[in-house]
């Protein structure tokens, strides 16, 4: 679909990113401020991770409703609880998706997170979109507000609860550090940025990552 531009310049490739809603702010953040209009954000409900198994048969309808419009696809979704069958789904219809297991560990990198985790398993994570959501998502979405005795069910098994945070954004620093308190659970902040979910739009855009 693309066309030489002028002077024979080759135009990138017209470009669809299916993603999770919860990187919508993030992704949307680095097309505008690179001006990459070749790439397309097309988001598929948060939602869908409180039942991860309807993930990949939303991910291929996308995927085959919108091929014809674009040059190519790619899918900003790691594995989310799918079991592999996002996989199976993306490899049947030839697309590539970011790597890892869930969004904590692209945006810690795979190095960090593991030894994180390994240091310390019963941690709950959250990040900037998480912080910002935590009542509706988590309180409300648990059912927590409605049965509070849940919560040693729920997380009795954790220690800490680790902010990943994408931004320096106090609002979001205090709204975490009081979701842990909420929990009962030690707090601590770590700033990832947007880590290897940045490394993959510059792919999908078609950019070399800077040295």
């Amino acid at each position: 679909m693309s066309t030489g531009g002028p002077a024979g310049r080759v135009d990138p490739p017209k470009t669809l990113l299916i993603a999770c809603g919860a990187l919508a702010r993030e992704i949307l953040a680095l097309i505008e401020a690179n001006g990459w209009r070749h790439l397309t954000l097309d988001c598929l409900p948060a939602k869908l991770h409180n039942r991860p198994e309807r993930i990949p048969q939303a991910v291929r309808d996308r995927i085959r409703q919108r091929r014809g419009e674009y040059d190519r696809i790619m899918v900003a979704y790691a594995d989310c609880g799918t079991g592999g069958l996002l996989d199976r789904v993306l490899e049947e219809e030839g697309v590539e998706r970011i790597a890892g297991p869930h969004c904590y560990s692209f945006y810690a990198t795979s190095p960090v997170f593991d030894a994180m985790h390994d240091d310390e398993p019963g941690t709950f994570y959250l990040t900037d979109y998480l912080a910002r959501h935590f009542e509706t998502l988590i309180v409300r979405g648990m059912g927590l507000d409605r049965f509070p005795q849940l919560l040693p069910d729920y997380f009795g098994n954790y220690t800490r609860l680790v902010y990943l945070a994408q931004t320096d954004d106090k609002a979001l620093t205090e709204s975490a550090r009081a979701a842990a308190g909420r929990l009962g659970l030690a707090f601590e902040r770590r700033r990832t940025g947007y880590g290897d979910l940045a490394r993959f739009v510059i792919r999908a855009a078609g950019e070399r990552e800077p040295l």
